[in-house]
C-alpha cells in the first residue's frame, strides 16, 4: 500500500515576489512497483484509416488523399491537461506510410495550415515528402489554408503545384531562435544561477544572464547556415521564384497575390480546386477526397483536420518571455504572436 499526502500552498498573483511551499509526506510501500501507462486518449483510436468526405465522386475512380499540416510543427507529442494532440513529425510519416500502402490513390493534396517550426522538424518531414514523392511517382498538389508559412512553406515547395486562398498568409521563410535575458526577473524572487559547467559555452543561450558578442556570434552563424540551406532548397525546388530584389525568402510574410508575382504560389484558388487540379493531374476525374485519421476523430469535410493543440496547458497566466523560452531551439516559423508557444503545449 502506497499513501501519499501533499499540501502545497502557493501565492503567485501578478506582483508576487515570494512564495510559500509546505509540504508534508507520508510513504508506505508494501509489494512490487507496479507500472501502469496510460495512452492519451487520441491513440486510443487506432492506425490512421480513410474517411471518404462527400465531393460527388466515387472511390470506384480511385482516391485522392488529402493529407493535413495544422499547428505549430515540432517534432514532441503535444501534450498537456486535457490533452488532444499527437507528435505531428510522428503522424505525418504515419500517414504518408499508410498512402504509399494504398492502391487506390491517385493523388495527394497537401492541405497546410501552419506558420512553420521547428528547423529539424520540419526538415524531416520535408524529407519523408520528398521520398515518398520519389518512390510513389503519384501527383501531388499543396494548398495554402489561413497560414503557410516558414517551414510550412518549405514543406509545400516538395509537391508539384501550390494553391493559396485569396487570404492566405505566406512566405516567412526565416530563421528565429527565442532568447531571453530573464536575470532582472530571477533576481526579484531571489533566484541566483550556481551553476558548475566544463566548457565556457555550455549553456550558451541561458536566460540567466546576457549574451555575450562571441556567444551571439556562434548562434548568428548557426542561424544564418540554416537559413541559406532552406533557401537553396526551396530556390532548387521552385525555379519560378522572382528573387531579384533579396526580398522574397528574407522572413516576410506575402499575400496570396504577391506570393503569385513572387513566383512563390502557382494558382490562387481554395481547397476544392486544388483537389480537381489533382484529378486532373492524376487523370482521374472520378477520383473520391479522402482523409487518413484515427478512428475516434472521423473526417466529414475536406476540412476536417487532426487536432494537435492541448485544449488546457495551465491555469497560470501567460507570460511571453517565458513561453518563447520554452521553444529553445532554431525555429522556421512566422512567428508575430509573442505567447504564440501555448498552441504548440509545451
Amino acid at each position: 500500500m502506497r499513501t501519499l499526502i501533499l499540501a502545497l500552498t502557493c501565492a503567485s498573483f501578478v506582483g508576487c515576489r515570494g512564495f510559500t511551499v509546505s509540504t508534508r509526506n507520508v510513504v508506505q510501500m508494501e509489494g512490487p512497483v507496479e507500472t501502469r501507462v496510460e495512452l492519451p486518449p487520441r491513440l486510443d483510436g487506432g492506425p490512421v484509416q480513410p474517411f471518404t468526405v462527400p465531393s460527388g465522386h466515387t472511390a470506384g475512380g480511385g482516391s485522392v488523399v488529402i493529407l493535413d499540416v495544422d499547428g505549430i510543427l515540432l517534432n514532441t507529442d503535444y501534450t498537456g491537461m486535457m490533452t488532444a494532440g499527437e507528435n505531428p513529425v510522428s503522424l505525418f510519416r504515419e500517414k504518408l506510410d499508410t498512402i504509399a500502402n494504398d492502391a487506390c490513390v491517385k493523388a495527394v493534396v497537401l492541405r497546410i495550415n501552419s506558420p512553420g517550426g521547428g528547423v529539424a522538424a520540419v526538415e524531416l518531414m520535408r524529407r519523408d515528402l520528398v521520398r515518398f514523392h520519389q518512390k510513389t511517382g503519384i501527383p501531388m498538389v499543396a494548398c495554402l489554408m489561413d497560414v503557410g508559412a516558414g517551414g510550412a512553406y518549405y514543406l509545400a515547395t516538395a509537391a508539384d503545384r501550390i494553391v493559396a486562398t485569396p487570404g492566405t498568409v505566406t512566405g516567412g521563410v526565416g530563421i528565429i531562435l527565442n532568447l531571453y535575458n530573464l536575470r532582472d526577473l530571477l533576481g526579484q524572487f531571489n533566484i541566483v544561477p550556481q551553476e558548475v559547467k566544463a566548457g565556457p559555452f555550455v549553456d550558451l543561450g541561458t536566460p540567466a544572464r546576457a549574451l555575450t558578442v562571441e556567444g551571439k556570434k556562434i548562434l548568428q552563424d548557426m542561424a544564418d547556415e540554416y537559413h541559406q540551406h532552406i533557401r537553396n532548397e526551396i530556390r532548387q525546388a521552385r525555379s519560378s521564384i522572382n528573387l531579384a530584389d533579396g526580398t522574397t525568402l528574407d522572413g516576410r510574410v506575402f499575400t496570396a497575390a504577391q506570393a503569385q508575382t513572387r513566383g512563390l504560389i502557382d494558382v490562387i484558388g481554395d481547397l476544392d480546386q486544388a483537389i480537381e487540379l489533382a484529378r486532373q493531374a492524376a487523370g482521374a476525374p472520378g477520383a473520391a477526397a479522402i482523409l487518413y485519421h484515427r478512428k475516434n476523430d472521423p473526417a466529414r469535410t475536406v476540412y476536417a483536420s487532426t487536432p494537435n493543440t492541448p485544449l488546457q496547458t495551465t491555469f497560470l497566466p501567460s507570460i511571453p518571455g517565458l513561453d518563447r523560452s520554452r521553444l529553445p531551439t532554431f525555429l522556421c516559423m512566422w512567428q508575430p504572436e509573442m505567447a504564440m508557444e501555448k498552441l504548440s503545449g509545451k
